[in-house]
């Protein structure tokens, strides 16, 4: 995949990481699907974090300007999908993540694992 530095996927990734977000992926999205253009998927070891790194991605994106379209999954915290058009982001309690699977689903998507 291309260089992400300063980018949206790579704002929502350093947000991410900030909570001490785990195994954070950015899949390129872009000639796979028209849902958007990238997938953030990072995973918590509690709902607690959970919903920090959901709090702290939005806040994060709010500061650049970037406004979240949708939220789903936030009162249980197991599955946290926010929506910002261009990217969406994934927040997985670990076991949830192993089950759901989605980076197979996705597989033929480009991914770039986030390291500061």
């Amino acid at each position: 995949m291309t260089d992400l530095t300063g980018t949206m996927p790579q704002l929502i990734a350093a947000a991410a990481s900030d909570k001490k977000a785990f195994d954070i992926q950015i899949l390129d999205m872009r000639n796979i699907t028209l849902i958007t253009d990238y997938f953030i998927i990072c995973s918590a070891n509690s709902t607690t974090q959970a919903k920090a790194i959901a709090d702290h991605v939005d806040e994060k994106l709010a500061e650049q300007g970037f406004k979240t379209l949708r939220r789903e999954g936030y009162s249980e915290a197991r599955w946290i999908l926010l929506d910002f058009g261009g990217c969406v982001v994934h927040i997985f309690l670990d076991d949830e993540r192993r089950f759901y699977n989605i980076e197979r689903l996705w597989g033929e998507a480009k991914t770039q694992l986030y390291d500061e």
